[in-house]
């Protein structure tokens, strides 16, 4: 069983390779029920993660979901995680790891994924150059050939995580202060003249926190639901969308099969 969160489709993505290769069910958890949720293992299953990493953190809806999370079974049964990312992970493994542990569920190996940029929040980030994107997507995909070889085996003590140079600043301080102030709404604007109120932003949000208004133009609920991914700004077809001013003149990325 392979719980996971995707935004832009990376981890989506990944979710899917590793479960058409070790025959596995995947469980998008935004999908699930608000209460607590309880699953039972089948007989020699795998209880997989995979998530995108958010200012160094696991995402705050995924931490949420694993506070209700209860496997009424989970002691034996081999425990893994994918986290991916445009570069580093900080700690965010670590944090996962002892999110997992309060629920009584050990996490035997873990993996970082690196996949192509879509934070666009802070004024020095960008999505990848073509190339470095294309370049990516190669290297992932015989990477996620590799790591489902080792998810099959059931390999324990495995950490091959990309924490970079500063994981505890990154992911303590920085992550926090993302966290808290970062994860928000409310800077999102759409241009009237440039929107189509074709819905593919609406369509995008993967908490649902994107709704039409009376004319058809995007909304944004302010409801806290709001994960920061971009998901609408990525997929909106005539760049109408804006967070601010930060992503003036920047790119667009979410994954497209057909360009692996």
């Amino acid at each position: 069983m392979i719980f996971y969160l995707s935004c832009t489709g990376n981890t989506k993505w990944a979710a899917q390779t590793l479960g058409a290769a070790i025959d596995d069910t995947i469980i998008n958890i935004l999908d699930t029920e608000e209460a607590e949720m309880t699953y039972t293992i089948a007989e020699n299953e795998r209880i997989g993660f995979c998530f995108p990493v958010h200012g160094w953190r696991p995402p705050k809806v995924l931490r949420s979901f694993i506070s209700r999370l209860h496997i009424s079974n989970a002691a034996g049964h081999y425990c893994y995680a994918v986290a991916t990312a445009g570069d580093t992970v900080g700690e965010a493994v670590d944090i996962l790891k002892g999110d997992l542990a309060c629920r009584d569920i050990l996490l035997n190996s873990a993996f970082s994924l690196i996949m192509p940029e879509s934070y666009v929040g802070l004024p020095f980030m960008d999505v990848d150059t073509p190339e470095k994107e294309a370049a990516k997507k190669a290297k992932a995909e015989a990477d996620m050939k590799r790591i489902s070889g080792i998810v099959e085996k059931k390999e324990a003590g495995v950490y091959e995580v990309t924490i970079g140079r500063w994981p505890k600043i990154n992911s303590r301080l920085i992550g926090g202060l993302f966290t808290d102030r970062m994860i928000t709404d409310k800077p999102f604007r759409v241009t009237a003249d440039r929107c189509l109120k074709c819905g593919a932003c609406v369509k995008a949000c993967p908490t649902g926190n994107v709704t039409p208004d009376g004319s058809g133009m995007p909304q944004w609920n302010h409801d806290g639901s709001c994960l920061a991914c971009f998901a609408c700004y990525h997929h909106c077809p005539t760049h109408a969308i804006e967070y601010g001013r930060r992503t003036k003149k920047k790119g667009q990325y979410f994954f497209d099969r057909r360009k692996i």
